[in-house]
């Protein structure tokens, strides 16, 4: 990511944050009609929140990715950074 313009990088985070709001709006209309059909179906038995709990969960990761995660920050950047680091301090032998 160290070679990308400033631009670049501002537009992936925006797209990235984008896909989350799409995820997160679908995710919501979903349960809304999984309530709506298990409450005419059969209110006496809630199932509804077996599916909202675990696409909740897969919506709350894609929300950690998004908001919190850093794309200049990740583990392979650093690694990355650290190998090339460890080539220039080698001596060359030719």
């Amino acid at each position: 990511m160290k070679n990308q313009s400033p631009y670049q990088r501002a537009r992936e985070r925006a797209v990235t944050k984008l896909g989350f709001y799409k995820h997160f709006a679908v995710y919501f209309l979903v349960m809304l009609l999984l309530i709506a059909i298990n409450m005419t179906t059969s209110p006496e038995y809630h199932w509804y929140i077996w599916p909202m709990m675990g696409w909740g969960l897969a919506v709350a990761i894609h929300a950690f990715k998004a908001f919190m995660g850093s794309s200049e920050d990740t583990v392979l950047e650093r690694m990355t950074e650290r190998e090339l680091q460890e080539d220039q301090n080698r001596p060359q032998s030719s």
